[in-house]
């Protein structure tokens, strides 16, 4: 999608746009700390304005950020956590490999089976995740079923070994805290389709964050310079 498309019928620079999108999706602000904060600059928006630009751009982000992730490797660790969304408990399904790479992440209404494995095979669809040679779980026991299942489908290989070792899904548990860190702030997340655009958004500044680009970034600076590159702008 070109720069023109992107940014068309907006008021606003798109520097001014991806930098206050940047914010809300790496720190803990909320959107009427970032009015106030553009407010400093001598700019004036509505939070709903910068709420609109996260719903939209946050998806963009995540998938032109994916087209640059380094590959993860064969060991994976899966396990959920929950997130509040108008009111009620959803399920945040993420994994990430046994370097604490962000292997991909699924939001649910439910906890069950099914919920797995639409997560696994969705995983298991990008080109950067490499097909599990292992795949440590928590108790949940709809894993060894939905794996299963994946097997007979053959959307995974047979010789997968599942594990249900706590201490070894420590990595992935510890990784959830950033997530929802700046969930807390989020009062946009007021239906099951902004949260989902939110979350993507959120999860890919996080693999970010973790160096888990091809080229890498050493600093905020070149961190800007390529979500820069990624919407079309020039460096």
């Amino acid at each position: 999608m070109k720069k023109q498309h992107l940014f068309k019928w907006k008021h606003y620079h798109p520097d001014i746009i991806l930098l206050t999108i940047r914010w809300y999706l790496r720190y803990s602000l909320s959107f009427r700390d970032l009015v106030e904060m553009m407010e400093e600059r001598g700019l004036s928006m509505a939070h709903t304005t910068i709420m609109r630009w996260v719903h939209q751009y946050g998806p963009e982000l995540d998938e032109r950020v994916r087209r640059h992730l380094k590959t993860t490797n064969d060991s994976w660790r899966v396990d959920e956590t929950y997130m509040e969304v108008k009111g009620q408990w959803m399920y945040l399904y993420r994994a990430v490999d046994s370097e604490g790479n962000t292997i991909d992440f699924y939001l649910s209404e439910s906890r069950d089976k099914q919920a797995a494995k639409r997560f696994l095979k969705k995983a298991l669809a990008f080109s950067y995740v490499s097909k599990p040679r292992v795949i440590t779980v928590d108790k949940n026991p709809a894993y060894p079923v939905a794996i299963q299942e994946l097997k007979e489908e053959m959307s995974m290989p047979e010789d997968i070994q599942v594990r249900q070792i706590q201490y070894l899904n420590n990595i992935v548990e510890q990784d959830h805290r950033f997530i929802k860190k700046i969930g807390r702030t989020m009062l946009g997340l007021k239906s099951f389709q902004t949260a989902t655009w939110i979350l993507k958004g959120v999860e890919a500044m996080h693999m970010m964050k973790k160096g888990q680009l091809r080229q890498g970034m050493k600093s905020a600076q070149n961190e800007v310079k390529f979500i820069h590159r990624l919407f079309g702008l020039a460096a």
